[in-house]
């Protein structure tokens, strides 16, 4: 189900085709971000006037803020290569080792999903991060000994959206730590219009201020939703997207002013219809809307949770008084 929704921060099938045509290639042009943008650009400069690779960067935050974006920007900062892979797809220390065999001086290894490496190839990784070097143990039993390879000087840009899940001896490895965090309906703005003058696409009045604050906090979603727009215009308009028909084709598509689509109404109205707003179970709330409880904490909840309609208590969720005005609905004596 989560494939199918407009507002899942997840890279879809859709994003692939045009995301790399609208992404800056330089912190110049890159927008939002600006304290994790900012300390990026010194430390480049420093790394760059030294002649050294940058320090290792650790990028996490939630799904679709521009950690991918990022690391092709530090790349072309440094002028150097990047090398593309995700934790998933390293299967074993073997394929580990000729990636890292096959970069250049100062070049660039991006791990998304960094948090889903194996521990065997994570243990591998280490060396590389420290020393630069790659251990092998050659023979077995009592004849068995240890090869050390040199490896080019690297940085390694890691990024995960579950920075919980990195063991810690992996996250103490990375020099550079940065947080990126969901965008301001300005920014969001700023970045709709940026993509509508690449696609072609009139864009007047407030409307990109509309787009932006259906996003979700989230550039990804933000161009997802201006290409269902920019559909809308072309066949109802004249092919300028106005405030009204941006207004008109978000409510067509059921995303509200706040970036909720259908899943998530039907999950608050199942909760106070059902349990008075709760509190809920986690596992109650699933089988009530027919949903992995995974999904709902992983997916559905943490939006939720950020702009206060919903809060976790230790004997489960409970609807808050923000949401119920949201929907319209009243808000019974048990939850005020």
């Amino acid at each position: 189900m989560e494939d199918d929704r407009i507002v899942t921060a997840h890279l879809m099938m859709e994003d692939q085709a045009v995301e790399y045509s609208l992404r800056p290639r330089y912190l110049a042009e890159y927008i939002g971000q600006e304290q994790v943008k900012d300390n990026l650009k010194i430390y480049i400069e420093a790394a760059k006037m030294r002649r050294e690779p940058l320090d290792h960067v650790l990028l996490y935050g939630p799904p679709g803020l521009g950690k991918t974006t990022l690391s092709n920007i530090i790349a072309n900062e440094l002028g150097v290569n990047l090398r593309t892979t995700s934790g998933p797809a390293i299967e074993r220390p073997g394929d580990l080792a000729a990636i890292l065999t096959n970069l250049q001086e100062n070049d660039v290894l991006f791990i998304d999903e960094i948090h889903r490496l194996h521990r065997t190839v994570e243990e591998v990784l280490y060396p590389a991060m420290e020393d630069f070097a790659l251990d092998f143990i050659i023979g077995k039993g009592p004849s068995a000994r240890s090869v050390r390879l040199d490896l080019p000087k690297f940085t390694l840009i890691g990024a995960t959206t579950r920075a919980g899940l990195l063991s810690a001896p992996l996250r103490d490895r990375f020099g550079v730590v940065s947080r990126l965090e969901f965008y301001n309906i300005d920014e969001l703005a700023y970045i709709v219009s940026r993509t509508a003058d690449i696609l072609g696409v009139g864009i007047v009045g407030e409307a990109s201020v509309e787009v932006a604050r259906r996003s979700r906090g989230t550039p990804r979603i933000a161009n997802r939703l201006l290409k269902r727009v920019r559909d809308y215009a072309q066949v109802r308009g004249d092919g300028i997207i106005t405030d009204e028909i941006a207004h008109d084709s978000l409510e067509r598509i059921q995303v509200d002013p706040m970036g909720l689509d259908a899943i998530d109404h039907k999950m608050l109205r199942s909760m106070i219809q059902n349990y008075r707003g709760g509190p809920v179970g986690l596992d109650t709330i699933a089988a009530s809307i027919g949903e992995e409880s995974q999904t709902i904490e992983d997916v559905y909840e943490p939006y939720l949770m950020q702009i206060g309609f919903l809060q976790r208590t230790p004997r489960g969720r409970v609807v808050s008084p923000l949401a119920y005005r949201h929907l319209g609905l009243p808000i019974p004596d048990n939850n005020v």
